[in-house]
């Protein structure tokens, strides 16, 4: 993730080809594609941009997936897209990820647009931390680029930027943040280290990295859940998610909730597409569904087993921090809340009370209004029902954030969830 034109599919592009994922004739295919029409140092993100409006423009609208693997482990890539309008599918792929990789732009001046207010560095990292990314690999690209030629002053000046940010932001540069210089293009420092070009960096190179980093445990023994990101119709209806808890296998019998729709899982497919007979929390799988039609499903809904099904609501408290927001903020207020692949239109129909940040400790007055910096728990109704979980009790399915006007306007969680008729 990062601001457009970081080079994020460039670099995801490079990632496939340098472990074998995209074959030379390909890519050959690509740059000549490229060349005609006039794009030639793009042709490696169209390994990712495989929409032709996406090629035209060169830039990524939905969260680009591919599928990679080293000697180690398997990956999945979620090439988010950067430009402020896709927002909400930025959403959707953070919400999917492990580990988030922030791709930016060493190049002069393209670095500060994507850093000031309204460029997209500063809102990327807020949702991943609220989509649940807690550590980050910050790629500064482009080194190659003829402003920067590798230049450590250029380096050490991104960094002094950052870190007091991404401190703001809830990560612990020390141990939450690992930086590397790095060039997506031609590929320094991705799966090798290049020394001569960059003789003062020591660290290990970007997939050196990503396999010694140990994953987040797996609660793979709890209730299943998997919230559904996208479905379509082929032979059937399936649908694709990530599990957030739990284990499934072929022909389970799970609940679609809200509807309380049973269903059978007839078939599971990996991310290479092959058939598997069972996967376990963790795992982006697609599976096709039997007796439930396409047109029943919207994404958000999410399956689950029948003896103990993920809770439904239209009523919720949650804690609230508000991000960005001019005016202040009262009862009544209207916004679109997004959780997990969700998105449901909401009122704050009461604020109960405010959180000094300091201490932590709640007012016994409910405040009449907030305003940006504070945080708050409110009262949360949504137009239709949600399946949501308290934050203590599964994150995944707890965290969100409010936007409003195509901003990100505040980040919560999931603090108790009431019963319709309360």
């Amino acid at each position: 993730m990062g601001h457009v034109d970081a080079g994020k599919s460039t670099m995801g592009g490079n990632i496939l080809y340098l472990t074998g994922m995209v074959d030379k004739r390909t890519l050959e295919k690509y740059e000549k594609e490229a060349k005609d029409a006039g794009r030639e140092s793009w042709y490696l993100s169209w390994a990712l941009d495989t929409n032709t409006e996406e090629r035209a423009k060169g830039k990524t609208v939905e969260t680009g997936r591919a599928y990679f693997e080293t000697d180690k482990r398997r990956y999945t890539i979620l090439d988010a897209p950067g430009h402020k309008n896709f927002v909400p599918s930025m959403i959707q792929g953070a919400s999917q990820a492990d580990i988030g990789v922030l791709v930016i732009s060493a190049r002069k001046g393209e670095f500060e647009t994507g850093f000031e207010r309204g460029g997209q560095t500063r809102e990327h990292t807020m949702l991943a931390k609220t989509s649940g990314i807690n550590k980050m690999i910050v790629a500064v690209n482009k080194m190659d680029d003829p402003t920067v030629e590798w230049d450590k002053s250029r380096y050490d000046e991104i960094l002094t930027k950052l870190t007091p940010f991404l401190k703001q932001t809830g990560f612990n540069p020390k141990t939450d943040i690992h930086f590397m210089p790095l060039s997506g293009f031609t590929g320094a420092n991705i799966k090798e280290c290049d020394r001569k070009a960059c003789p003062w960096y020591d660290g290990p190179s970007l997939l050196d990295y990503l396999d010694e980093y140990k994953t987040a445990d797996r609660k793979l023994n709890a209730p299943l859940m998997i919230p559904i990101s996208e479905k379509y119709k082929d032979m059937g209806t399936i649908v694709v998610g990530k599990i957030e808890a739990g284990h499934i296998k072929k022909g389970q019998q799970v609940m679609i909730m809200p509807n309380k729709q049973m269903t059978e899982v007839s078939a599971i497919y990996n991310e290479t597409e092959e058939e598997i007979e069972h996967a376990v929390c963790g795992d982006n799988i697609r599976m096709r569904l039997k007796g439930v039609e396409e047109d029943e499903i919207t994404p958000g809904f999410v399956l689950c087993s029948k003896k103990a099904p993920v809770r439904t609501t239209t009523v919720f408290d949650a804690q609230l921090a508000i991000l960005d927001h001019k005016n202040i903020i009262c009862a009544g207020y209207t916004a679109v809340l997004h959780i997990h692949a969700a998105a449901e239109e909401i009122t704050l129909s009461a604020l109960l009370h405010l959180i000094d940040r300091k201490t932590g400790k709640k007012t016994k007055r409910p405040p009449q209004f907030v305003k940006q910096g504070q945080k708050v728990i409110a009262r949360i109704e949504t137009a239709g029902p949600i399946c949501i979980e308290t934050f203590d009790k599964l994150p995944q399915l707890g965290r969100f954030t409010l936007r409003d006007e195509g901003k990100t306007v505040a980040i919560g969680k999931v603090t108790k969830i009431l019963d319709n008729s309360e």
